[in-house]
């Protein structure tokens, strides 16, 4: 599995992806791309931190953050390493594990919302700053494994990214399963 390439082309190649972590088995259905540090959405725009570390590669790895002191949000590194390109998993459909996805969401059942946005994503899969820096290509721990791509991708602008740049701000690199609930704010995306 290779995550090379332009950024929003690895945003597309991971919808339909699976993360596996412990019995738990979430589809991809919604992500978004960030370009590194000439893109001002960015954690990167700023240059190389100890937060924004692990985007500057190898590619596979994860990249995780605490946002608004509240949830920890994941991203997958792809790119060339040194790019900090990453792209944030906003979305995912329960495939497995669904009692401890309800449990660790203290959901009282599944509804397509269920891990719909990037905070409860990680939340049902117990991400922390542990998993900072994981590769998520090697087995153990929290893995991306291939899965079948969907049959239609909706692609729109970035959501929760007001301190951009007009151009980043409608940049189309937020891109969703068509066939899939588990997508927020469905309508500002259109066909690809």
């Amino acid at each position: 599995m290779t995550l090379e390439g332009s950024v929003d082309s690895a945003a597309r190649l991971l919808l339909g992806m699976r993360l596996v972590r412990e019995n738990v088995v979430l589809r991809i259905t919604e992500v978004e791309a960030y370009g590194g540090p000439e893109d001002s959405a960015s954690h990167a725009r700023h240059g190389r931190t100890a937060r924004n570390a692990p985007m500057w590669g190898p590619p596979g790895r994860a990249y995780l953050y605490f946002c608004y002191g509240v949830h920890w949000m994941l991203n997958v590194v792809t790119g060339p390493e040194g790019e900090a390109c990453a792209v944030l998993i906003r979305g995912a459909e329960v495939v497995s594990g669904l009692e401890t996805v309800l449990a660790r969401r203290g959901a009282a059942r599944a509804t397509p919302q269920l891990c719909a946005g990037p905070g409860k994503v990680a939340q049902a899969l117990g991400l922390d700053r542990a998993f900072d820096g994981h590769d998520l290509l090697a087995p153990g721990g929290l893995e991306l494994r291939p899965g079948p791509a969907p049959a239609v991708i909706l692609a729109g602008p970035r959501l929760g990214i007001a301190f951009a740049t007009a151009a980043d701000q409608s940049r189309p690199w937020r891109f969703a399963d068509g066939d899939s609930r588990a997508v927020l704010r469905r309508t500002a995306l259109l066909p690809r």
